[in-house]
């Protein structure tokens, strides 16, 4: 007796839930929008876009919406429509219980400012981007070269990301200068010399060789020394002494036997050390 008293309360109670789940939703049905809010979430103060441009970008929107049932207003659409815009990072579009519809837009999110000839404009994490202009400014690393779609300013990301983590690196380098995917130079703020990284491989390597020619050849051959210091062969530093058209470089073996300081570059990677001529062939 107690199991079927149980049994019929709880088919009552579920009878009584899906009652009150349809009541609400007749009674939702009928339910008339309060109003609209436009939320702009800019904590970079960026001024990439205002509410007053995406109320206009939603056209009668914001007017009409209080004359529309909240069950005619297709947040899922608004989102789309929103997220399309170059401006915006992301959006979201939300009913409250006070029945208004909130748009929530987060401005794009620049990672890397890039000058391309003629052009320029900032890209985000995803190589999202918007034309830079005088309205919005934002201290970012800046990238300049000439990119296509064989080679987009959004490769060198890890690379920025990578210069960003290290805070030595982040105070040292000013701009990333691209002359083609294998020829990638970092400009530091030290003047008188250029870095020249090759491509995006074996960051970690290069890095450590360019800390090793700051703290063992430049300060002991000088700072104006050199034109280039280049790490894009594996396992080598090869430095160019300024005004001189060609790489020379010279060995750790080659030092010992001349007990004399390299006139242009110094090798060092343990059993990797060698002699590389201009033409030599990169390795990894």
């Amino acid at each position: 007796m107690k199991k079927f008293l149980k049994c019929l309360i709880s088919i009552l109670l579920l009878c009584y839930l899906i009652g009150a789940v349809a009541w609400s939703r007749l009674q939702a049905r009928d339910v008339m929008c309060s109003g609209v809010a436009i939320v702009v979430l800019d904590s970079l103060n960026s001024n990439f876009v205002t509410a007053h441009e995406i109320a206009r970008e939603l056209g009668d929107f914001s007017n009409d919406a209080p004359s529309m049932k909240l069950t005619d207003i297709d947040t899922d659409s608004i989102e789309r429509r929103l997220g399309l815009i170059d401006k915006i990072e992301s959006v979201q579009c939300r009913i409250y219980t006070d029945n208004t519809v909130r748009i929530d837009i987060d401005p794009l999110h620049p990672v890397l400012r890039v000058f391309d000839r003629n052009k320029s404009y900032y890209i985000n994490k995803d190589g999202k981007r918007i034309s830079a202009t005088a309205r919005y400014h934002t201290d970012l690393p800046v990238v300049s070269g000439h990119f296509d779609s064989t080679f987009r300013a959004v490769s060198l990301l890890p690379l920025v990301r990578y210069i960003n983590s290290d805070s030595t690196w982040n105070a040292l380098v000013t701009q990333i200068k691209v002359d083609g995917p294998n020829n990638i130079i970092l400009v530091p703020v030290i003047h008188g010399h250029v870095i020249n990284i090759g491509d995006m491989e074996h960051l970690d390597s290069k890095f450590d060789r360019i800390r090793m020619a700051y703290t063992d050849i430049l300060p002991v051959k000088g700072w104006n020394y050199y034109d280039t210091i280049s790490v894009k062969w594996g396992g080598q530093i090869v430095a160019t002494r300024r005004a001189k058209a060609l790489h020379h470089t010279v060995s750790a073996v080659d030092l010992e036997a001349e007990h004399e300081e390299p006139d242009l570059g110094t090798m060092l990677a343990g059993d990797t050390a060698g002699v590389v001529s201009s033409n030599a062939k990169r390795s990894n």
